[in-house]
């Protein structure tokens, strides 16, 4: 096992699958621009209106209701903006709500002015207050706009699934607000159902499912009503979002969601992995402690602290061992240390953990030199205490 390495950080981004890395290959012989109204440029056109109805398929949309973005940061920019468009008239959303749990690209708002964003709190497990959500909707002026309420689908440190289609679209429809729902860890990991009014919009990411980083998506239920666009140009994605489109990029997301839509029917042999993991963390390290596990979770995510060891210690200590995983989110300029997640669930500010994230390649091998870099961890720590 000399040599080998183990991918645990599935959240922070899955590995490009060889489908996606081949249709991606083939996608680069077609040079032609895809507003083109030339026979190549109708070839690539194709190429990404078949990429288009691929992703629709994974969360079971129209297609011609994906717009194509750089990724998922961009299209919660987009999404999350008080300027929405209806026909050739305008529509005012004058309060944003988000879930302090939420991803940054969520929780700060995107084109809202602070003054005008509403923090929700979560549960000890990190499932959003849906009293307090009611409440603060319940109090909402529609006189100056209606409510736009923002939400992950799944919970990127944690994997704590929230009860978006059962009991969160239901709140937002009844105070007359507009639902975006953060689904970029959900997507393939949990059934996506658009038509059954899931949500209003949904962000996607092609590299969290095993496309190529630099491409995400904006899903609509319809296109009675959109955002302001955030980059205006020639008319690419209807007038939604300026710009020639990422043409390789978006055709390894299509073959991404493609097979991320036939991993669905296999994501119990993942839990299991997951539950693995977590047995051998309470078995080598009895006293660690695994969060958010009296709610749903994704069968892909586990979180949890060690006493006593700081989270970038041991981040440090598995990656020279040959593990690869995350201190929280991978997204915040390579920040280790307190998790904004464990702050909203009321944990100590200064509570650090460590996040593994797996997927369907994840195999024993890797799960035993998990094993292996723990025990050595546990170990050290063991060793400290009887020292002192």
């Amino acid at each position: 096992m000399a040599g080998r390495r183990a991918y645990l950080d599935y959240n922070a981004s899955a590995p490009l699958l060889a489908a996606a890395r081949a249709a991606m290959i083939a996608a680069l012989d077609t040079a032609a621009n895809p507003s083109s109204v030339h026979a190549e440029g109708r070839a690539a056109r194709r190429l990404i209106e078949n990429a288009r109805r691929d992703v629709a398929l994974l969360v079971n949309a129209g297609a011609e209701h994906v717009v194509f973005t750089s990724g998922a940061t961009e299209a919660a920019s987009t999404l999350l903006t008080p300027d929405w468009q209806m026909g050739r008239g305008t529509v005012r959303m004058s309060r944003l709500y988000v879930c302090e749990a939420d991803h940054p690209c969520v929780l700060n708002g995107g084109r809202f002015p602070a003054a005008r964003v509403t923090r929700i709190g979560v549960d000890a497990d990190g499932i959003v207050r849906l009293d307090a959500l009611a409440a603060a909707l319940g109090r909402h002026d529609k006189a100056d706009g209606l409510p736009l309420v923002a939400i992950h689908a799944a919970n990127n440190e944690t994997g704590v699934i929230q009860p978006v289609g059962r009991r969160i679209a239901e709140i937002v429809k009844a105070a007359g607000g507009i639902l975006v729902v953060d689904a970029v860890q959900a997507a393939g990991r949990i059934p996506l159902d658009m038509s059954a009014g899931y949500a209003d919009y949904l962000i996607l990411s092609s590299h969290k499912i095993g496309g190529p980083m630099g491409v995400g998506a904006i899903v609509a239920a319809a296109d009675l009503m959109m955002p302001r666009p955030l980059i205006a140009g020639g008319g690419q994605e209807k007038g939604h979002r300026g710009g020639t489109e990422n043409l390789a990029a978006i055709v390894g997301f299509g073959a991404a969601a493609r097979e991320a839509l036939i991993g669905l029917k296999r994501i119990d042999a993942v839990g299991s992995r997951r539950d693995e993991i977590e047995a051998i963390v309470k078995t080598l390290v009895p006293d660690a402690e695994i969060f958010g596990t009296g709610a749903p979770r994704l069968a892909n995510t586990t979180f949890f602290a060690i006493a006593g060891i700081k989270a970038e210690t041991a981040q440090i200590a598995f990656d020279l061992a040959g593990v690869a995983l995350s201190a929280g989110s991978a997204c915040s300029s390579g920040k280790v240390g307190p998790s904004h997640v464990l702050k909203a669930m009321g944990y100590n500010d200064s509570l650090g953990a460590l996040r593994v994230s797996i997927g369907h390649a994840t195999s024993a091998q890797d799960i035993e030199l998990f094993r292996t870099a723990l025990d050595g961890i546990a170990s050290r720590r063991a060793g400290r205490e009887e020292a002192a």
